[in-house]
């Protein structure tokens, strides 16, 4: 069939985590409080940072950033897969799966980035400590944010672009419980080859970027520590990584496993629950691993709970 130069699908089905009826209200409730967390903790750790001075580093700079990615990329997601949760419609016109899939690629890719910045300041600030505040500018730290944004957005304006040349004929069910790239080209009608490949490509460049960033970082890091001979000055040095370093892992092993891969090997039920991970979990977890296992952040909330107490 030779659907033309225009697109006949207007809307897509999104299935869902699940088509069973009885895990409707328990997966809604679950959700919510998913989200909720999301939205509160990251909120707080953003508030927190910017009302405590002590907190106004290049390292939680970076974290608030964080924390407002987790913000965008989940709130992108979760809205509209509660509702189609609890709705026997569970439709999406074009534009708006378009702009999900577009957004949520923007900040999903600047997190990615974010996080091998992150690494890079933990690197600056153990190995060349005297001169941290001279390389780890509040200008560079700007710059840095930025670059990671203008990537997110190029990344994702590269594949919108390339899924909206593509023609859509049917069928129109997304097996999926929001618009993602992958699960989109498989009801393409048109040769999604390419597409396939630039997905594969980009996700692979960024990946192998942020990952070597990250990996060198840590070496570096690993061998300054192993260089400081206080028990003390060692768990201290440890410390200020192990947050960022357990964040990196969920969210790199989430996100890799889901991309880089080739479309033959694509199993959207592995995919699913993969995306789980990254889109919900893993933004909830994030204030969570940076607040208890952060000395700064738990004093800094400490002192704020003590003087609203103090003040009411």
């Amino acid at each position: 069939m030779d659907p033309g130069n225009h697109t006949v699908v207007k809307e897509f089905i999104l299935l869902g985590l699940t088509e069973n009826p009885d895990w409707q209200i328990p997966l809604f409730l679950l959700f919510s409080i998913i989200y909720l967390i999301i939205f509160v903790g990251n909120w707080g750790m953003i508030f927190l940072i910017w009302l405590n001075a002590h907190l106004h580093t290049p390292m939680y700079f970076f974290l608030s950033n964080l924390s407002f990615c987790d913000i965008c990329y989940s709130t992108v997601i979760a809205p509209k897969m509660l509702i189609n949760i609890v709705s026997e419609h569970k439709s999406s016109r074009l534009l708006s799966c378009v702009l999900q899939s577009f957004f949520f690629m923007v900040y999903a890719t600047t997190e990615v980035i974010l996080l091998s910045m992150m690494a890079y300041d933990r690197y600056v600030a153990i190995v060349n400590p005297l001169m941290y505040t001279v390389i780890m500018t509040f200008s560079i730290c700007i710059s840095m944010v930025l670059a990671c944004y203008l990537c997110g957005i190029i990344n994702s304006l590269t594949h919108t672009i390339s899924l909206l040349r593509l023609d859509f004929c049917g069928p129109n069910v997304v097996n999926h419980f929001f618009c993602d790239v992958p699960p989109l080209l498989k009801l393409s009608c048109s040769d999604a080859h390419i597409n396939e490949m630039l997905l594969l490509v980009f996700s692979g460049v960024i990946a192998i970027f942020t990952f070597i960033i990250v990996m060198v970082s840590y070496i570096h890091i690993i061998i300054a520590i192993l260089k400081i001979r206080s028990t003390e000055g060692r768990r201290k040095a440890f410390s200020t990584c192990a947050s960022h370093l357990t964040a990196v892992t969920l969210f790199y092993g989430s996100g890799t496993f889901s991309y880089i891969q080739p479309s033959s090997q694509y199993s959207m039920e592995q995919e699913k629950v993969s995306a789980v991970f990254y889109t919900l979990v893993i933004p909830m977890l994030n204030p969570l691993i940076y607040s208890l296992r952060n000395k700064d952040v738990k004093e800094a909330a400490k002192k704020l709970i003590c003087g609203w107490s103090n003040t009411s």
